[in-house]
């Protein structure tokens, strides 16, 4: 596990944002809220920029739900959602949408014994074990794929999330496309019915519960595995190659998206093809109004995400996210000058 010293780092850039969700914004602060899956590079960037320019970001770290009614209730200048809105949507809310950075989604487990990427899962199994249909950790489906690890008759306890959130979504959206009775019966949204386990909010609830807990298995933001020092699994991926959480894998499986074939860049990047692709991969998105009220505010927004891609990509790496390619943020800048526009008619930025 690499990036100790920055990650410490990063537990303080997000103490920074954190408390500035509890203050009141200065003149110059940037108001979001949502998505918890790309906090803590968020937090890092805020750091960063408030350093370097002196404006601050009033983040609030919410579940990409939360983020979704917060934007559309107008109460921030911009909204963070990991799960894309589709085109209608975007439309009827007169919202624009793009990417602001990719990462991994990680299951991760309370096993004594058991070090991180000692265990390896595939897909059609960790639907069976979030759907209840496995109960024990010696089930047969998961001795087959670790022969050598040793388990024992503990009971599972399943952790997921209770907010609307876009992690779920991509979690449930890859459960999906692998096991055909988890379509069937859960399907995926930002919210579904689980079938079994206990519930927490965020990224952040779901490592602190899988971390207290024996037997227990959830899923969470890579970067959350690492900060909680959780034990993260290997998976199996769709070219059924045995692949572990990292930033090359991550790339592999975005290497191929193609944004613009989607309103709002919405791509999913679940079970991407590849020998070194990991399998459930995400971007995350920033919904900001086409023409908004505060166009000063949404200026300022503009100018922190314009100033994330072209400086921000180290940072984002350190944390094991992925950044955008310079091609694609240079599109989505273009893409701003379009489409976010003053009453007048003129571009915010």
């Amino acid at each position: 596990m690499k990036h100790w010293t920055t990650r410490s780092a990063i537990l303080a850039a997000a103490g920074f944002i954190a408390a500035a969700a509890f203050v009141p914004a200065q003149a110059a602060d940037i108001s979001g809220a949502g998505a918890t899956f790309p906090y803590p590079i968020y937090a890092k960037w805020a750091d960063a920029y408030k350093k370097e320019t002196g404006n601050g970001l009033n983040y609030q770290s919410i579940g990409s739900g939360g983020g979704i009614k917060q934007i559309k209730a107008k109460t921030v200048t911009f909204g963070a959602s990991d799960a894309p809105l589709p085109g209608k949507e975007l439309d009827e809310a007169g919202l624009a949408q793009f990417p602001m950075v990719m990462g991994g989604i990680v299951p991760v487990v309370n096993l004594d014994g058991v070090a991180p990427g000692e265990l390896t899962i595939d897909g059609s199994t960790l639907a069976k074990i979030f759907m209840g249909d496995i109960k024990t950790w010696d089930d047969p489906a998961i001795k087959k794929l670790n022969p050598k690890a040793k388990l024992t008759s503990q009971a599972i306890a399943v952790v997921h999330r209770s907010d609307g959130s876009g992690t779920t979504y991509n979690f449930a959206y890859y459960l999906a496309d692998v096991n055909a009775d988890w379509k069937s019966k859960v399907g995926f949204n930002t919210s579904v019915q689980w079938p079994v386990g206990i519930g927490a909010k965020g990224n952040e609830g779901v490592a602190q519960n899988v971390g207290n807990t024996k037997g227990s298995i959830g899923y969470v933001e890579y970067a959350y595995a690492l900060q909680n020092k959780l034990t993260y699994t290997k998976m199996i991926n769709k070219a059924g190659k045995t692949v572990g959480p990292t930033s090359e894998a991550f790339q592999a499986a975005a290497a191929n998206a193609d944004w613009k074939s989607q309103p709002g860049y919405g791509v999913i990047l679940a079970n991407q093809p590849g020998d070194n692709s990991w399998p459930m991969t995400a971007a995350t998105w920033i919904l900001i109004y086409k023409q908004p009220v505060d166009t000063a505010a949404t200026g300022e927004a503009l100018k922190f995400f314009a100033w994330a891609y072209k400086n921000g990509a180290k940072m984002a790496e350190s944390l094991d996210y992925v950044p955008m390619p310079a091609k694609v943020a240079a599109d989505v800048e273009k893409y701003w000058k379009a489409e976010i526009k003053d009453a007048s008619g003129k571009p915010v930025f």
